[in-house]
């Protein structure tokens, strides 16, 4: 037996939670090289109202299936029942913490009509930014872009993911917003609708290199949360989103802490 942080695992169990690690990035890289070059002749091809929401079905059809890949192969556990009763709510604005590079995955799998910001970086990563360009998702770039990006997402019914913290939490439960969220909200007259996401470890977050195994079994369950209604007042929202989010997000006996 070996001993890992507070934990003692059998060698072979830890070779398998290797395994594991292989085998989900091994399997989303390749779900996104399946698609990638039927998404880069479908981007210049089709007109915006047939290649969006063909985008953003592909991706929530092969986020499922990765997702079920994790539960039968990697032993992940996801509860994202919660989600659910979004489905047919849209226009709709979805604020999230952000403990894990999974974090997208899970809500998108789950949301037919999800449009997320997404890091500049990422829209022109080979893997990912053929599809995410086709299903248009919205570049972080410039913050007014965002915004206006944001609004006429909102305008014609989508489901706008957004990470009020705008990277990986990095001091726990949560870090504070920024402004983004409010503004947008306040131009849309839309409500903002939070998200909890736990995890029993914090795999993949800001302190979790991409190569280092999980724990296994890895447990994530998605709570809806409070529901905002649109700012008048953004710098006060943001006070008060931040407030709740640390609230809601404390560790409890019933609640695994995710701290690194």
């Amino acid at each position: 037996m070996t001993e890992v942080g507070t934990r003692r695992v059998h060698p072979l169990w830890r070779g398998y939670e290797a395994l594991a690690m292989v085998v989900g990035l091994g399997s989303l890289a390749a779900l996104c090289l399946l698609w990638l070059p039927l998404a880069m002749v479908a981007y210049p091809l089709l007109p915006r109202h047939v290649g969006q929401p063909l985008g953003r079905r592909m991706i929530g059809c092969g986020l499922r299936f990765y997702l079920r890949l994790l539960h039968l192969l990697c032993a992940c556990r996801f509860d994202l029942r919660a989600l659910d009763a979004l489905k047919h709510e849209s226009p709709l604005i979805v604020a999230a913490n952000h403990p894990s590079l999974l974090d997208a995955v899970l809500i998108v799998s789950r949301l037919p009509n999800a449009v997320c910001v997404m890091k500049a970086s990422l829209m022109d990563n080979p893997l990912f930014g053929a599809a995410a360009r086709l299903a248009r998702y919205i570049r972080n770039r410039v913050p007014a872009d965002v915004v206006l990006g944001s609004l006429e997402e909102l305008r014609h019914g989508g489901q706008l993911v957004i990470f009020p913290e705008g990277t990986r939490t990095t001091d726990f439960p949560v870090g504070p917003s920024q402004p983004g969220v409010g503004l947008i909200a306040s131009r849309a007259g839309l409500p903002v609708q939070t998200v909890l996401i736990r995890f029993s470890t914090p795999y993949l977050g800001k302190a979790w290199p991409l190569w280092r195994p999980p724990q296994l079994p890895l447990v994530c369950r998605v709570e809806l949360g409070r529901r905002f209604d649109p700012p008048s007042d953004t710098n006060a929202f943001r006070r008060e989103l931040d407030a709740y989010f640390q609230a809601a997000l404390a560790p409890s006996a019933s609640q695994p802490d995710c701290r690194p």
